[in-house]
């Protein structure tokens, strides 16, 4: 039986942490908390309740909404973001509103994933490496974002501590129900992301005979279960089976295969929300430079942390956060910072371990070094982190923005619900555009395939459908006779004659002055 101590004993700290003169373990209790408070005042300061919802938020929130039809739900994607925010989508179609309830459940996610840590390590090495998550650009953006990623990490990070925990004393039960509920989490979210997270915990359970805990091994399997049973039945029941939702989940993800990402996540980390294809130089070193010194720093304290009989609390988060990393950094042929979260929420407690024992093992001259190298180090990485964030979210503010006029310009011309909006993607994202003007998505072809081009020629007879594209670009057979007109900045829309006949019966339409096109705007026309 694998016995931890508590790190407030002697015993504890004689390994090492050197005995502290002045301890003050009640407000040191309340350390996690306050992190959490941080983040998620960092959240509502810095990424702005009113920014619109990105392109895949719009597929997860319009599955609840009341605002705008379902939008196909591709073969990768799992229900909990839906089911997360369902409490607010289902009735309010407000942006801030959702930000704030999901900023202050992601705060509150962070407080329960450190919490699980509690009595494993001291309060500040949790409570720093809470903090060093938190503050990295990709958590504070993804943070209030209708997303799975964030979900992931903290659920990785809960059910780490809870394993852990379960394992020093085989007593309580609540570290066993964490786990549980923690695998379920990660799993609701993104089963597949689960499946990697938890490989080490289910190795250790199987393969190390100390570790060996019949209901942590049944509450970890119930779990990943409970988690990923509608996402299974959901691939029987829509996608032709298991095995075909797997293959159709690899195909759109560019087939998953051998691949060196790590490039490509390189490049992304300077705020491309998504790179694919990711082309484009390398951001300057300084922008990266965390990325490298994250790994280095959780395994310098290994050897400390051996010593004091207790390397399974670093070399269990590292592992974890290895397998977690792995189908991002070497099987896809892209890159999304977001993709690393949960590696990175469980390589924080074993950075911020090295850090803590950086600064209270240094003695005499080096003492005062050592502090002002780590506090210097981590202000200039704070301010790396801000000065990212700030730009990412002016840059996807305005993108959001323009999607929001480009449906405004649609209902002044007669694209009102209900309406169906297509194009192809890569010109101008329908998909995001058609939920901001409450309208359906379809699609001919592509990874997002849910209709056929003459089931939409039929639909256009009785419905306002627009097909949205940019300038000099042909329209589909079924649309060259639609007009052609300009709705926001390089974004055209062709409008069936339905469309045209809304607007004309539309209060006022007379008094619209008429759409200016460039010249030779409706060169695609036929």
């Amino acid at each position: 039986m694998m016995t931890i101590e508590s790190p407030d004993t002697p015993s504890a700290r004689s390994g090492a942490y050197p005995p502290a003169r002045t301890r003050r373990i009640s407000g040191r209790k309340a350390w996690p908390a306050a992190v959490a408070a941080a983040f998620v005042a960092a959240q509502l300061v810095l990424v702005r309740p009113g920014i619109g919802l990105g392109w895949d938020e719009t597929v997860y929130v319009s599955q609840v909404s009341g605002h705008a039809p379902a939008a196909y739900f591709s073969a990768p994607r799992a229900r909990g973001v839906s089911l997360l925010v369902a409490p607010i989508a289902s009735w309010s179609s407000s942006t801030p509103l959702l930000r704030v309830y999901l900023s202050l459940l992601s705060g509150l996610a962070l407080y329960l994933a450190l919490r699980s840590w509690r009595g494993l390590l001291p309060t500040r090495v949790v409570a720093l490496g809470g903090a060093l998550f938190a503050s990295l650009w990709v958590t504070l953006f993804y943070g209030p974002e209708a997303m799975p990623n964030y979900w992931v990490a903290t659920g990785g990070l809960a059910a780490v501590g809870c394993f852990l925990r379960a394992q020093a004393d085989r007593t309580p039960r609540g570290p066993v129900w964490g786990l549980a509920a923690s695998a379920a989490l990660m799993a609701w979210m993104r089963p597949t992301d689960a499946v990697w997270v938890t490989l080490p915990l289910m190795a250790a359970l199987v393969v190390v005979r100390r570790w060996r805990h019949k209901w942590l091994l049944i509450a970890l399997v119930a779990g990943l279960v409970a988690g990923a049973a509608e996402w299974v039945i959901e691939a029987y029941v829509s996608y032709g089976g298991l095995g075909s939702r797997l293959s159709d989940a690899s195909r759109i993800q560019g087939e998953l295969r051998w691949n060196n990402a790590i490039d490509d996540q390189l490049r992304s980390l300077s705020g491309r929300t998504l790179c694919r294809p990711c082309t484009g130089g390398m951001p300057h070193p300084v922008v990266f430079a965390w990325w490298f010194a994250v790994p280095v720093l959780a395994l310098a304290g290994l050897p400390a942390a051996v010593r004091a009989r207790r390397a399974s609390l670093t070399v269990l988060p590292l592992a974890c956060a290895a397998t977690a990393a792995v189908p991002y950094l070497l099987f896809i042929g892209y890159a999304a910072p977001r993709f690393l979260l949960p590696a990175y929420a469980l390589l924080a407690i074993p950075v911020a371990d090295t850090l803590v024992l950086l600064v209270t093992r240094a003695r005499g001259v080096w003492r005062p070094l050592t502090v002002t190298v780590v506090v210097v180090g981590l202000a200039a990485h704070l301010a790396v982190q801000g000065a990212v964030l700030w730009r990412l979210v002016d840059r996807t503010t305005a993108s959001r923005q323009g999607w929001a006029r480009t449906a405004d310009a649609l209902h002044r011309h007669g694209v009102r619900p209900p309406c169906v909006l297509t194009g192809n993607n890569g010109e101008a994202p329908h998909i995001p555009i058609a939920f901001y003007a409450g309208c359906a998505s379809a699609q001919t072809g592509g990874a997002d395939t849910n209709t056929t081009a003459s089931a939409l020629a039929r639909a256009a007879r009785r419905t306002p459908v627009a097909v949205l594209t940019t300038h000099g670009s042909r329209p589909p057979a079924y649309a060259r006779t639609w007009r052609l007109v300009h709705l926001d900045g390089q974004v055209y829309a062709y409008l069936s004659p339905v469309a045209r006949d809304a607007e004309a019966a539309a209060p006022g339409a007379g008094r619209q002055s008429p759409t200016t096109l460039p010249q030779g705007a409706r060169t695609g026309v036929r």
